[in-house]
C-alpha cells in the first residue's frame, strides 16, 4: 500500500509538470504563430493523457477483483491507451495537412522567434524535471507504470528539440523551417499513436509473449517431481500476468504431495517472472510408475473395496503375474465378494493389460477406531495360553488388548530365534493369529515378531 501511495504521488507530480508544459507550449505557439511549437504541445498532450492513463491504472491496481471483474480492473488502462492513441493519431493527421497546406503557402505575416523559443525552453526544462524524479523513483520503490512515464518523457524531450530547430531556422531566415519541423512531428506522432494502438488492442485481445510462455514452461519442467507440462495459458491484466499451468505428476502421488509440487511451481515461477498471478492443475500420469502403485490405486477405487495392501507383482517365463489382498465388508456373502473380487481384476487388466493374471485374496474388514476402552484381562490370559503352546517363541513380551464396542484391537510383543527365516515367522505369526481369532471374536491383531 505504501509504495502504491508513493508512486501515484510521483505520477501526479509528472501529470502536473507535463500538462504545464501543454499548456505554456500552446499559448505560445498561437502567440508566436509556431505550428512546430503547437505540434509539440500536442505531444505533451498525448504524455499528460498516457500519465494520466497509468495514474488512474496505479490507483485502481489496489482494487481487488470483484464478482464482474474476476481477474482485476488491469484491462482499463489498455482501453484508456486505445482511446488516446486513436484521438493522438487524428490530431497528427491533421498537423501534418496544416503543415503541407501552409509550406504551400505564402509565408505568415507573424513569424515565430524568441517567445516561441522560451516556451520550448521551458518544455526542454520540464522533461529533464520529469527525467530526474521519474529515474530517481524507480531506482527507490519500482514500478512499471513509473518505467511507462520515464520512456514518454524521453520522447517529449526529443519532440521538444525538434520544434526548437525548426523554430531557430524560421529565425535566421529559413521560412519553411516551422512547417517542416511540424511536418517531421506530425508524422513522429502518427508512428507513436500507431504503436500505442496497435499495443493496446493486443494487450485487449490477450496477447502474450512466446519467449514468456516458453520461459514459464522451462521453469515448471525443471521443478523437482515435475513429469512434463500439459499446457500453460496466459494473459496479462494491466501490469499482473495470469497464467494456468497444467503439470504430470505420478499417478501414485498422494494429494498432499500433490500440493507440495504445485506450490513449488508456483513460487518457482513467481520468482522469475514478477507480478505474475499462477493457478496450477496437476493431472496424473503413470508412465515410469512401478505396476504395483497403479494396481493399488485401481483396486482402492472400486466400488465394494475397503482396503488394499500387500500388492507383488513378478514375473515368470516372460509373463506378469499380480497378487494383492483386498478387504471387503465383513458382513457381505461370499458371492457380493467375489463379485467385487471380479471387478478389481477387471480393472486391473483393462488398465494393465499385460498382466496375464491377478490373483486377489479377500480378507474381513475391520474399521479400527482411534479411541478405545479399557484393557481385556480375560483375552490377554487367553492369548498367553495360546502362545505358550509354541516352542519357537522364546520370549513373551507386551500383550495389549483395548476394547471398543464389539471390536478387540490387540497388539502383541514376542521374540523368536534370530536365526530363523523370515518365511517361517511368518507362517507362525499367521497361525497365531487365526488361533487367537478362533478363541476371541472380533479381534483385530497386531504381532511384533523380535530376534533374540
Amino acid at each position: 500500500m505504501e509504495l502504491f501511495v508513493q508512486r501515484s504521488k510521483v505520477l501526479q507530480i509528472s501529470l502536473f509538470a507535463i500538462f504545464s508544459a501543454f499548456l505554456v507550449e500552446l499559448i505560445f505557439g498561437l502567440y508566436s504563430n509556431s505550428l512546430g511549437l503547437i505540434t509539440d504541445s500536442i505531444h505533451a498532450l498525448l504524455d499528460s493523457v498516457v500519465t494520466l492513463i497509468l495514474l488512474l491504472a496505479a490507483r485502481m491496481a489496489i482494487k481487488p477483483p470483484d464478482e464482474e471483474h474476476t481477474y482485476g480492473h488491469g484491462k482499463i488502462e489498455s482501453l484508456g491507451g486505445l482511446i488516446g492513441g486513436i484521438a493522438i493519431f487524428l490530431i497528427a493527421i491533421f498537423f501534418i495537412y496544416e503543415s503541407v497546406n501552409r509550406l504551400q503557402s505564402p509565408p505568415p505575416n507573424i513569424l515565430p522567434g524568441m517567445f516561441a523559443i522560451i516556451g520550448g525552453l521551458y518544455t526542454i526544462g520540464i522533461d529533464i524535471f520529469r527525467i530526474i524524479l521519474l529515474k530517481r523513483s524507480i531506482a527507490k520503490i519500482g514500478g512499471t507504470t513509473l518505467k511507462a512515464d520515464f520512456y514518454h518523457a524521453f520522447l517529449d524531450l526529443g519532440s521538444t528539440l525538434v520544434a526548437i530547430i525548426g523554430i531557430i531556422l524560421v529565425t535566421y531566415g529559413f521560412y519553411s523551417g516551422d512547417f517542416i519541423a511540424a511536418l517531421i512531428l506530425g508524422i513522429v506522432l502518427v508512428v507513436l499513436s500507431l504503436k500505442l494502438i496497435y499495443k493496446t488492442s493486443q494487450d485487449l485481445t490477450d496477447i502474450i509473449s512466446p519467449e514468456l510462455v516458453k520461459k514459464a514452461r522451462i521453469i515448471t519442467k525443471d521443478t523437482k517431481d515435475v513429469i512434463d507440462v500439459v499446457s500453460i495459458l496466459m494473459r496479462r491484466s494491466g501490469d499482473t500476468i495470469f497464467a494456468d499451468v497444467t503439470i504430470l505428476i505420478r499417478g501414485d502421488t498422494s494429494f498432499d504431495k500433490a500440493h507440495e509440487i504445485s506450490s513449488r511451481v508456483e513460487k518457482n515461477i513467481t520468482e522469475e517472472i514478477p507480478n505474475s498471478s499462477i493457478t496450477i492443475h496437476f493431472e496424473p500420469t503413470w508412465e515410469n510408475v512401478p505396476p504395483d502403485s497403479k494396481i493399488y490405486d485401481i483396486a482402492k477405487n472400486i466400488e465394494g473395496v475397503k482396503e488394499v495392501h500387500n500388492v507383488i507383482t513378478h514375473k515368470s517365463l516372460g509373463k506378469t503375474y499380480s497378487n494383492l489382498h483386498v478387504m471387503v465388508d465383513r458382513e457381505i456373502n461370499l458371492y457380493l465378494a467375489h463379485k467385487i473380487s471380479e471387478n478389481v481384476e477387471k480393472k486391473i487388466q483393462e488398465n494393465i493389460p499385460e498382466i496375464e493374471h491377478v490373483t486377489i485374496h479377500l480378507e474381513p474388514f475391520l474399521a479400527v477406531p482411534e479411541n478405545f476402552n479399557l484393557e481385556d484381562k480375560i483375552a490377554e490370559e487367553k492369548i498367553k495360553n495360546i502362545l505358550k503352546k509354541y516352542p519357537e517363541i522364546k520370549k513373551i513380551g507386551r500383550i495389549i488388548s483395548l476394547n471398543f464396542e464389539n471390536i478387540l484391537k490387540i497388539d502383541i510383543d514376542c521374540s523368536f530365534d534370530q536365526n530363523l527365516s523370515i518365511e517361517k515367522v511368518h507362517d507362525l505369526t499367521s497361525e497365531i493369529e487365526h488361533l487367537i481369532r478362533a478363541e476371541i471374536q472380533n479381534a483385530v491383531i497386531t504381532i511384533h515378531p523380535e530376534p533374540i
